[in-house]
């Protein structure tokens, strides 16, 4: 029963301290507001006003589709540079989060970013994958049975010879720029500031919920549930990469099984 309630009820770490100066704390509220005004946070409203625009069609949801990985450009080797820069803008994305908690003294192994335990970190992410991934599948079918989603289509590329590795460029890419920025970055900052573990753990699942808005309500509650698990798995553990690996997992699934099944199985949209 303690168990259940460490976990449900988590009392905050003593590291990092919590910070009392005024200057500091509007500090880190100042770069909060930076880092997620061009990352993560205004990806969550450009996904907002594309649901808003989704709902005022005069089609349902489930009858409009949107794309996760499309192509950028008309040219082949265009499309791979533009899906690549894409790509690098995610792992600079989460590159960011880390290096400001790093310089601001927050050593790597607090977060979960080192190398001490590289086996155990992918068999908890790989379990976390499964224990994410197929009811994740189970809730997107519903919401979309029930006109709540649009049809999400992971991957419309061409069938070059290099997407597939671009896809799971794509994957890794996704998760470790939202581990690092949603987990590791925010959930450290607001336990400097003084938050609880709840109170950060619902932040970060819903700012996770709100920039995949744009496929539909069944993605927000979706990856809220996902951030909750996730969130609350970093806090008691303190290790990110089974998380990134965990995430990878699910992307790489969805991006490279969607890519070479579309149009050989009827399921598929």
């Amino acid at each position: 029963m303690s168990t259940v309630r460490e976990w449900l009820f988590p009392s905050r770490p003593e590291q990092p301290a919590r910070l009392t100066g005024p200057a500091q704390r509007r500090a880190i509220g100042v770069e909060l507001l930076l880092v997620f005004a061009v990352t993560l946070g205004m990806s969550g409203l450009q996904s907002l006003l594309s649901l808003l625009d989704a709902l005022a069609q005069t089609q349902s949801l489930a009858d409009q589709s949107v794309a996760i990985n499309a192509p950028q450009a008309e040219s082949g080797l265009l499309d791979l540079l533009r899906q690549l820069a894409s790509v690098l803008r995610l792992f600079a994305w989460g590159g960011l989060g880390i290096f400001l908690l790093w310089r601001g003294g927050v050593a790597l192994h607090r977060i979960g970013m080192d190398r001490s335990r590289p086996w155990r970190d992918a068999a908890g992410g790989a379990g976390l994958a499964a224990l994410i991934g197929v009811p994740g599948l189970g809730l997107y079918l519903t919401a979309h049975a029930l006109g709540l989603s649009l049809t999400v289509q992971p991957s419309t590329l061409d069938d070059a010879w290099w997407r597939a590795p671009v896809l799971v460029l794509s994957a890794f890419g996704n998760s470790f720029a939202e581990e690092a920025l949603v987990v590791a970055y925010l959930l450290t900052r607001l336990r400097q500031l003084g938050w609880s573990e709840n109170r950060s753990l619902w932040v970060s699942a819903v700012l996770r919920g709100s920039y995949h808005l744009y496929q539909g309500f069944g993605g927000f509650v979706g990856n809220v549930v996902m951030g909750l698990v996730f969130g609350r798995v970093w806090q008691r553990t303190n290790r990110l990469w089974p998380l990134v690996i965990g995430h990878a997992l699910i992307d790489v699934v969805a991006f490279v099984g969607y890519a070479a099944l579309r149009g050989h199985v009827g399921w598929l949209p």
